[in-house]
């Protein structure tokens, strides 16, 4: 006789992702894991006196959603004032009065989400455009991407900035070319601000922003977003080891109801010592509901401030192509040693040159180390050379993209990136389809709080590249990527990309029940209907945790 299950879907229509049975109405789950997939004239063999029921009323059911690249620990900070939105500086000023005028004995003016396009004339924001609004408080406003810093006269000085120190823990200072002085916009904030080194110079010169009780506040916020989205594992792309404490602290609270995959920043200067700790705290930190272990890098930075690495000038440039960190030769040394040691890379690379030096580095190291089943990503993927399309395949490469950051309004015409890149390559922008044809596997994440966090927004985008409110046209269209494939991007290919495709991904026998019952259809809705779907029920190894109010 067939014991009960735990747990009993019935009345669904189930979207497993497994091609070897694709559409099911019912399902059983027994400690933890799935145990049946069939159809509900069947399910009543499984149902037992202590059996927790779902109906489903005909709702679709998807895996739950596997987030590959959210940055759920920088998160959102509800302390900062929010600049998402603000299309001009004098918006942005007029935010900054209001909560001063709020908050008058604040010791810290800090702000986040600043978008680049704001500033006229497309030039990068300085001290000065500040110091009007903010007076003698120190303040520091970082842009939407997280990749630069803009601080005012006071936090210049009380940062110690300065024309004989513009290296900085958190960055590095930009200067006036007349003056020599520096303007108060600062680069590289995500390779430096973020590591271990620049939040621990932050925290030590005062910045409330990155203080360890803020940094858990922003963690169990977002962590609570993404269970409610219907985002059953959350793959955390840039941690130090001293940030792990803020996962396990969420764990003992019960915030930690998605599962976890952290991992690790590697920035420049890591040392074999460093290596051999990372390798020591994934050999410690292997669980299901949090794994660390992959290794995150960068290779050049962002194209809207012209930092990312392009293998033609920018568009009204002259010259100038971006660098990239690493001389190529120096990468591809770096990444066969990584690899020779069996660690998983996440390379951060958004130009054409940049990724052509990330897929260079991986043919050489399998020349070298010889081919494995590494899973090496390219993150972002943002202008692509269609001639290194199929070497994403070719070089078991996967292509962890955010089909949010190609919309329109963020990246279009008229916009920053479009601007700087050139009409001529646009061609190039977020090649998803030319990449799924070309067998690359596809992981989709959203990179909050760079974007919205909700996959229901990352879908819908990847599937029409319009606008979010639906007006106005698409914007390279030959790109789009049907439902089906979209979800499989968030769901198998995330799974696949980060070695949980035998556990997670799809809903089939053996593996862990986490799964999410959606109040629309979304693989039969007009694709305007996609935004707004809601996570009703969210199960993860089969417990709800979340039902939408």
């Amino acid at each position: 006789m067939t014991p009960p299950a735990d747990l009993l879907l019935t009345g669904a229509r189930i979207h497993t992702v497994d091609p070897d049975l694709p559409e099911a109405e019912a399902l059983a789950v027994r400690d933890g894991r799935i145990v049946w997939v069939g159809p509900d004239a069947e399910a009543g063999r499984w149902a037992g006196p202590d059996t927790e029921r779902i109906h489903a009323a005909g709702r679709l059911v998807l895996p739950g959603f596997i987030d590959a690249h959210n940055h759920v620990r920088l998160g959102s900070d509800e302390a900062c004032v929010q600049l998402a939105g603000a299309r001009t500086l004098e918006e942005i000023h007029e935010r900054i009065w209001v909560w001063r005028t709020a908050n008058p004995d604040a010791e810290w003016i800090e702000a986040e989400a600043f978008d680049y396009s704001a500033l006229p004339g497309g030039r990068m924001p300085c001290a000065a455009d500040l110091d009007p609004v903010t007076g003698d408080t120190p303040a520091i406003v970082l842009s939407y991407d997280v990749h630069t810093a803009w601080l005012n006269t006071a936090a210049l000085h009380r940062l110690g900035v300065t024309r004989d120190r513009t290296d900085l823990p958190f960055g590095t200072a930009e200067t006036d070319p007349a003056t020599g002085e520096p303007t108060g916009f600062v680069k590289d904030f995500a390779v430096k601000g973020l590591s271990r080194d620049g939040h621990r110079a932050l925290r030590e010169l005062g910045v409330p922003w990155a203080s360890p009780e803020r940094q858990y506040r922003r963690l169990a916020k977002s962590l609570d977003d993404a269970i409610g989205y219907g985002i059953t594992t959350v793959v955390e792309p840039q941690n130090s080891l001293d940030d792990l404490e803020l996962f396990e602290r969420a764990r003992s609270e019960g915030r930690l109801r998605s599962r976890i995959v952290a991992a690790l920043f590697h920035p420049r200067g890591t040392s074999d010592a460093d290596l051999d700790a990372f390798a020591d705290t994934a050999r410690r930190f292997a669980g299901d509901r949090l794994r660390v272990g992959p290794l995150k890098l960068y290779i050049d930075d962002v194209v809207e401030p012209r930092t990312a690495a392009l293998l033609e000038p920018y568009a009204g440039c002259g010259r100038h192509r971006g660098a990239t960190f690493y001389p190529p030769e120096e990468f591809a040394e770096l990444l066969a040693k990584l690899d020779a040691r069996g660690f998983q890379c996440f390379v951060h690379a958004t130009g054409d040159r940049g990724i052509r030096t990330v897929l260079d580095a991986v043919q050489h190291t399998r020349a070298v180390n010889g081919p494995r089943d590494a899973r090496h990503q390219v993150v972002h993927v943002e202008c692509l050379d269609p001639a290194d399309v199929p070497r994403f395949a070719e070089l078991g490469v996967v292509a962890c993209m955010q089909p949010r950051h190609c919309a329109p309004e963020i990246a279009g015409p008229g916009q920053d990136w479009a601007s700087n890149v050139g009409e001529e390559r646009w061609h190039k922008a977020w090649p998803m389809r030319s990449l799924h044809e070309a067998g690359a596997v596809l992981a989709f994440s959203s990179d909050w709080n760079v974007a919205e966090m909700d996959p229901m927004v990352g879908i819908y985008t990847a599937v029409t590249r319009r606008p979010l409110t639906g007006d106005g046209p698409a914007w390279q269209p030959a790109e789009t990527v049907d439902v089906a494939t979209a979800v499989h991007g968030y769901t198998m290919g995330s799974a696949y990309a980060n070695f949980l495709e035998q556990d997670r991904g799809s809903l089939t026998v053996g593996k862990a029940a986490d799964f999410v019952v959606l109040s629309r259809d979304i693989l039969a809705v007009a694709p305007e209907e996609i935004p707004g779907t809601v996570a009703e029920t969210v199960v993860v190894a089969g417990e709800v945790v979340h039902r939408a109010a």
